[in-house]
């Protein structure tokens, strides 16, 4: 109450009169505002104490006398019992309920109790004004209430956060591992149980480049798996194949850039895990785009081409050692024509209107290359391994 207040100027005796009863009424009426609760909320557990009563019960009943004890008291405020609200705002949290369900609860317990209080109020004659003073006490009182319940709801749904976090990332663990010993299914299908992620048949994972050190996670959804804690984040998608997956997750990670590796069977995942680390590797050495999340199967000739780099090299190194006896400019107008005359198996006319050239100009040019490699030019296996070569070239110069 304020310092100065229609409240404050009830003879004392009045408001003792009106606190004794009320007191009196609470035990019954903390029980009819839980059985009005439960009327209105079916759904309700009702939890126990050590002693066997209920703890909403308790709840209410030392609400209502905490607030009754300070109709007496000249100076401080109402104290909120924070533990016994707190715990309420947990089991709220733990049980999947919403705050606005918790606070609805509340404002009918409010009401229930005034209109007793208001009876009390006309039973002993206090003044109205001093009644409406009361009233807005009362739900100043309920803020307080709330607060504890609020704090004690965030605390429940962080510990299950954290608690569900840990647990996908075991999943996680399992998932991305490989299993040389045997099928990890049924392990597999436990650790999903505990986090509610029903097993796909397939899966792609996605490998992260985080655009800055506190960047926000990609909202993904519930279904996605995402482990944010390692340097670089990764993430398992279900069912990658499915119609509008690939829009939504580019949509999802708009500013985030990574890879994603090419959906396998479940048990495989690791070697999705591996194509998705590799397209990263090569992201970060500039030889794919960097600016966005790359789907590996979008860049197949990429990473088979360019991931094992020195065994390309040293390939490129023995096919192309004719070239070693032309200038640097010859030699590479020498190799783009070798390589338009290998893609497109056709004559004159068809490699220079690839390449942009006069015809009589690439006929020019065939004939030396012929000179250079001999009959070898004709052997299949060897204009494999020089398109093989000329290709990974073009893609390192791209």
């Amino acid at each position: 109450m304020p310092a100065r207040s229609a409240w404050r100027d009830v003879p004392r005796l009045q408001v003792k009169q009106f606190a004794a009863l009320a007191m009196d009424e609470v035990p019954q009426l903390a029980q009819d505002i839980l059985r009005e609760i439960r009327r209105e909320y079916p759904q309700l557990p009702i939890v126990l104490d050590e002693s066997g009563e209920p703890m909403a019960l308790v709840g209410i009943r030392r609400a209502l006398e905490g607030f009754v004890k300070q109709l007496v008291i000249t100076e401080g405020r109402p104290r909120y019992l924070p533990e016994v609200f707190q715990e309420f705002g947990r089991g709220e949290g733990l049980h999947g309920r919403t705050l606005d369900s918790l606070q609805a609860i509340y404002r009918l317990g409010v009401r229930l109790a005034w209109r007793r209080l208001a009876e009390i109020g006309q039973q002993v004659e206090i003044p109205p004004p001093a009644m409406y003073e009361l009233a807005e006490s009362g739900f100043e009182y309920l803020d307080g209430l709330v607060d504890q319940s609020v704090r004690g709801y965030a605390e429940a749904a962080a510990r299950q956060a954290g608690e569900r976090l840990r647990l996908q990332r075991k999943l996680m663990e399992l998932l991305l591992a490989d299993h040389p010993r045997g099928d990890p299914t049924d392990s597999l299908r436990e650790r999903a149980a505990r986090v509610g992620w029903p097993l796909p048949g397939r899966v792609a994972v996605g490998v992260l480049r985080r655009p800055a050190r506190e960047a926000v996670a990609p909202a993904l959804g519930q279904e996605v798996l995402l482990d944010m804690e390692t340097e670089q984040p990764r993430m398992v998608v279900p069912e990658p194949g499915a119609a509008g997956r690939h829009e939504l997750l580019r949509r999802a990670m708009t500013g985030w850039s990574g890879a994603i590796g090419p959906p396998v069977p479940l048990v495989d995942a690791a070697k999705s895990l591996r194509w998705a680390e590799a397209a990263v590797g090569l992201m970060e050495r500039g030889l794919l785009p960097a600016g966005e999340v790359l789907f590996c199967t979008e860049h197949t000739e990429a990473l088979v081409l360019l991931q094992p780099e020195e065994l390309i090299d040293d390939l490129a190194a023995r096919c192309l050692a004719p070239l070693a006896l032309c200038g640097p400019a010859h030699g590479r107008r020498l190799a783009e024509t070798l390589l338009a005359w290998l893609e497109t198996r056709g004559g004159a006319p068809e490699v220079a209107a690839r390449l942009g050239v006069h015809p009589q100009t690439v006929r020019y040019r065939l004939r030396q290359i012929r000179e250079l490699w001999g009959d070898e030019i004709d052997d299949p296996d060897r204009r494999f391994e020089l398109e093989l070569v000329l290709r990974a070239q073009r893609l390192r110069s791209l």
